[in-house]
């Protein structure tokens, strides 16, 4: 073993890009953080990942070689992905797919956001109707060669496509999922004749059935993978120029971490990359606080992730997508809304005021970042309001320009013949409500009550409106960890290494017995144990699971099989009981009598990494702590509130609200009667006034 790999490097580093800022967190082999938070750089994510190791170095008293040179392990959560597919900047993409079935992307199978708008235009396919094309192939349903694939007519669709300038390439077959032999020929012709092309596999990406998720999940995957592979190629090769040789991984829209080459193989899987992370650090959060049932509310600068952690759990859907695209691969079950700090208030044409969804992102920004901007912002109004101050933003880093913030916010009171605090009161307001809608989103329409979870504030921004949002759905505690600001970034090195695979199997549980169950699963587990041991030599376990359905249904129920021996005698039986049971926990009702059929069956082959905690527990102080000094803000009407220092409460230490608890990259407004506890870590527990 070189001298150089017995050297311990004690450094692990999470990178979360988000649209305003880029959070990275380091932690020491104590747990002790260290993290700063940069400017993102949309154009090109690494300079802003670049930039933000350099001031990381800076903090720990390093240069960047030397601060890379003793880092085990990054874990980066990134959107490019997300970016291509919300801007429309991806790839130029060919779908090579079974003669007759070009347009299953644009059939959408007949469905529509909004089924009554008989003036909504269809959306517009990733990939147009002239870089579709039909080839003469055909496999059954059983995964039996019907018609052989035609190589001379492929090759000379493959020949079309070259001449088109197409970059990507989707190949989608009908049934490949039951027999890839077709697509995996087509992968050697287009090797040949498209060496430089991205190429992608439905049976690789999506091996189940349903033609339409399968073939768009395919599509998208082509469409961002020429991106996401430029960009991590870029990424490490500029690691490496600075002295980086640890590991370097990915974390996916399902919560786990992979290296970078399944990462570009899988790219749609990377849509949800930086909210994994945040989901990942809520769950560790919840073992670490004994709150086992939290609503993780993530407030950046141009979106809000809402999520649920449910008895210590985190739940996976496969109904997810992004911008209108269909991605029926396995992902956290997030709802973004486009409410941030960052989000653009206007008038519209009716005179109604509204907040976002546009934002003004990283550049311009606010107004008050005097980089540009001309439009308020939420951020402007939490200024205006008192809430934040310009003097102290970022730790001082960055002084907000309040002046401006006010000409531009009297600029749209003017427009609503409303005074400037009306109008940034109306702003918090409202921008308030629409997270609050998407709580309700997360938990009411899931048939889950609130009331019994605690909000866990993080992200830059959520510390000012938690406690509001709290309140607006009668939830009575809020969470606020010392790493708010950059939990997404911390949980990333609380997320284990992951492979999963699926297969269909169309079958009536009542022909099932044990033994038949059990060896459904049983190559599945071996094929994902054998590709997580390609990067992974510590211990696995296997997560197994099936997607199954009333036999009427067109949708699957994901059921958790943790705990069940397959190959038990009654193992069935449970199987069709755990159906019956989450089916009546997502909506209300279970049909013993009816028939159930198992679809899918999946396994996760699943790394542990060692959890990172805190860095001990804070000291014991229960005495009254002085604040920092006093604050004009508006708590309803305008009134002088103390502001007190956030890594000054030691364990114990309580506080009554109306106040203000400031952080170098965060705020958390008290409101008036509510109280705060520090926590053994110094995280605040917030308990909110009770209702009149």
């Amino acid at each position: 073993m070189p001298e150089t790999d017995r050297i311990p490097k004690p450094y692990r580093i999470g990178i979360d890009v988000g649209g305003t800022f880029t959070d990275l967190a380091c932690v020491d082999p104590s747990g002790a953080l260290t993290f700063v938070k940069t400017p993102s750089t949309p154009e090109d994510q690494s300079v802003g990942v670049l930039t933000g190791l350099g001031d990381l170095a800076a903090r720990l008293g390093l240069d960047l070689a030397g601060l890379l040179s003793a880092t085990d392990r990054i874990v980066h959560g990134t959107t490019v992905a997300t970016n291509a597919l919300l801007e429309r900047k991806g790839a130029r993409v060919g779908l090579l797919t079974t003669r007759g079935h070009r347009d299953v992307l644009e059939m959408r199978e007949g469905l529509k956001p909004n089924r009554y708008d008989l003036l909504m235009p269809p959306p517009e396919p990733l990939v147009p109707r002239h870089l579709r094309r039909g080839v003469p192939e055909r496999v059954g349903h059983d995964g039996t060669v019907v018609t052989p694939l035609d190589e001379a007519a492929l090759d000379e669709e493959i020949a079309r496509l070259r001449s088109a300038g197409v970059e990507a390439v989707a190949v989608a077959y009908l049934h490949s999922y039951r027999n890839p032999a077709h697509e995996r020929r087509t992968a050697e012709r287009l090797a040949a004749l498209m060496p430089e092309a991205y190429v992608t596999l439905s049976s690789e990406v999506l091996p189940q059935i349903k033609e339409y998720e399968r073939v768009s999940t395919t599509a998208v995957n082509a469409y961002v993978g020429p991106a996401v592979r430029r960009y991590l190629g870029s990424l490490e090769r500029r690691l490496a120029e600075v002295r980086f040789e640890g590991g370097l991984f990915i974390i996916l829209s399902q919560g786990g971490v992979v290296p970078l080459g399944e990462a570009a193989r899988l790219a749609a899987a990377t849509v949800l990359s930086g909210p994994a992370g945040g989901v990942a650090g809520s769950r560790h959060v919840a073992a670490l606080t004994g709150a086992c049932n939290l609503i993780p509310f993530d407030m950046g600068g141009t979106s809000t992730d809402i999520s649920l952690v449910a008895d210590g759990a985190i739940a996976l859907s496969a109904d997810g997508g992004l911008a209108g695209e269909r991605i029926a691969l396995r992902s956290l079950d997030i709802i973004s809304i486009g409410a941030g700090g960052g989000s653009i208030a206007r008038v519209d044409g009716g005179g109604i005021l509204q907040v976002g969804p546009e934002s003004a992102g990283a550049k311009p920004g606010p107004v008050c970042y005097s980089q540009g901007g001309t439009e308020p912002t939420v951020t402007d109004a939490n200024l205006l309001l008192g809430y934040l101050d310009p003097e102290h933003f970022l730790g001082g880093r960055r002084r907000l320009d309040a002046a401006g913030a006010a000409a531009a916010m009297d600029r749209l009171a003017a427009s609503l013949g409303a005074s400037r605090d009306e109008a940034a009161a109306g702003i918090y307001r409202l921008v308030n409500l629409k997270m609050a809608d998407g709580i309700r989103l997360m938990t009411l329409r899931r048939g889950v009550d609130p009331r019994g979870f605690a909000v866990l504030s993080f992200g830059g921004a959520a510390g000012l409106h938690a406690v509001e949002v709290a309140r607006e759905i009668e939830v009575g505690r809020v969470i606020v960890p010392a790493m708010a600001s950059v939990l997404s970034a911390w949980g990333m090195l609380n997320g284990d290494l992951r492979y999963e695979v699926a297969r269909s199997h169309l079958a009536d549980t009542a022909g099932l017995n044990p033994s038949a169950l059990a060896a459904l699963f049983r190559p599945l587990e071996a094929e994902a144990t054998e590709r997580l041991r390609a990067w992974f030599d510590g211990p696995i376990r296997l997560d197994r699971s099936a997607q199954m359905r009333y036999g009427e249904q067109i949708f699957e129920v994901d059921v958790p099989l943790e705990g069940l021996d397959l190959a038990a005698p009654g193992s069935v039986a449970a199987l069709v009981e755990r159906f019956h049971r989450r089916h009546e926990d997502l909506y209300t009702y279970a049909s013993p009598g009816q028939e159930v059929v198992l679809v899918n069956v999946q396994v996760a082959a699943v790394g542990r990494v060692e959890a990172v905690d805190p860095a001990g527990a804070m000291p014991a102080d229960d005495q009254p702590v002085a604040p920092l000094r006093m604050q004009r803000a508006y708590f309803d009407g305008w009134r002088e509130v103390p502001v007190y220092a956030f890594g000054t409460l030691g364990a114990g230490c309580r506080l009554t609200g109306p106040a203000l608890i400031e952080a170098e990259t965060t705020t958390v407004v008290l409101g008036a009667g509510d109280t705060l506890t520090a926590d053994r870590f110094g995280w605040l527990d917030i308990r909110l006034r009770p209702a009149a």
